[in-house]
C-alpha cells in the first residue's frame, strides 16, 4: 500500500476513535495502529495542524467542532439569501440537454428549485429533497441513487449509492461542503458522506463546489476532495485573502458579489 494513502487511513482511524472516545493517549494508538509512539506524536501533530483536534500531554482530545454538523432544518434557515445568489450563479453553469449531478445539502436544493428553467436534463442525487422538488418539473430526467437514509438529512448513503455512482457518467457535478480551505480541501464533519461524494467524484467530468463565505477556510472531519479535484468554486463572497490565494492555484472562483469584502 502507498505510505501516503496509508498514512492517511490511519489519521481516519485516530479521528475515528477520538470522537468514540474523546480522548486517547499515545500509547494505546500506538498499541491500536501497530505503529511506533513517534509515528503517533507526528500523526497527532500534523492534525492539529489542521484543526482536527487539540494535543494534549500524551495524547489528544476531541476538537468539537469538526465532527459537529447541523442537520438539514437548521441549515436550512442559515445564509438563505447566500444559498440563493450561489444557486443562480450555479444555474448559469447548466445548458439545455446536460446530465448532472446535485449533491445532497441546502444550496443545492436551492439550484434544484431553479433547474425549470432549463430542459433536456437528466439530474443524478441522492437527496431525497432534490427528488420531491424535481418530480413534477417536465423535461428532466430524475436518477436516485439508493442506500440507507441518512435520518434527519433526507439523503442516502451506503454501499448501494457508491454503487450505482460507479455506473453512471455525468457531465457537470455540484457539490456541497462544510468547509473548503487549502490544506485540506473539500471537507464535510461524517465520515459516511464523505465516501458517498468521493464516489460520486468518479463519475463526473466537471467539478463544482457550492460554498458560501462562512464555510471558507474551515476543516472539518473527513476530507472528500482535494483542492486540485475543483474545477469552479462558486460562492456568494471571498476576502481578498482567500480570493488571492485561490488565484495563485489557478482554481476558478465565480463570486456573487464580488465587490463586496464580507468579514467573517
Amino acid at each position: 500500500m502507498d505510505d501516503n494513502l496509508y498514512a492517511e487511513e490511519r489519521r481516519l482511524k485516530i479521528l475515528e476513535l477520538l470522537s468514540e472516545r474523546k480522548k486517547v493517549s499515545v500509547a494505546e494508538l500506538s498499541a491500536s495502529l501497530r505503529v511506533s509512539a513517534t509515528t503517533i506524536r507526528t500523526d497527532l501533530r500534523d492534525l492539529e495542524s489542521g484543526n482536527f483536534l487539540l494535543r494534549t500531554h500524551g495524547g489528544a482530545i476531541e476538537k468539537p467542532q469538526t465532527g459537529f454538523e447541523s442537520n438539514l432544518r437548521e441549515r436550512a434557515v442559515e445564509n438563505r439569501a447566500q444559498k440563493k445568489q450561489i444557486a443562480e450563479l450555479a444555474l448559469l453553469q447548466i445548458e439545455n440537454g446536460d446530465t448532472i449531478l446535485l449533491d445532497t445539502g441546502t444550496t443545492l436544493r436551492e439550484l434544484a428549485r431553479l433547474l425549470h428553467q432549463r430542459t433536456r436534463l437528466t439530474v443524478v442525487t441522492n437527496d431525497l429533497a432534490i427528488v420531491e422538488i424535481l418530480e413534477e418539473v417536465p423535461g428532466i430526467v430524475v436518477v436516485v441513487l439508493g442506500g440507507t437514509l441518512r435520518k434527519g438529512f433526507q439523503c442516502t448513503l451506503g454501499t448501494s449509492a457508491q454503487f450505482g455512482a460507479t455506473k453512471l457518467t455525468v457531465d457537470k457535478g455540484f457539490f456541497g461542503a462544510n468547509g473548503f480551505s487549502l490544506e485540506a480541501g473539500a471537507t464535510t464533519p461524517d465520515l459516511g458522506q464523505a465516501e458517498v461524494k468521493q464516489r460520486m467524484l468518479t463519475m463526473v467530468q466537471k467539478v463544482f463546489l457550492l460554498c458560501d463565505h462562512t464555510k471558507i477556510g474551515l476543516a472539518c472531519f473527513a476530507q472528500f476532495a482535494s483542492v486540485d479535484r475543483i474545477d469552479t468554486l462558486i460562492t456568494d463572497s471571498l476576502d481578498s485573502k482567500m480570493r488571492n490565494a485561490f488565484q495563485e492555484i489557478d482554481l476558478v472562483c465565480m463570486e456573487a458579489v464580488p465587490s463586496r469584502n464580507l468579514r467573517d
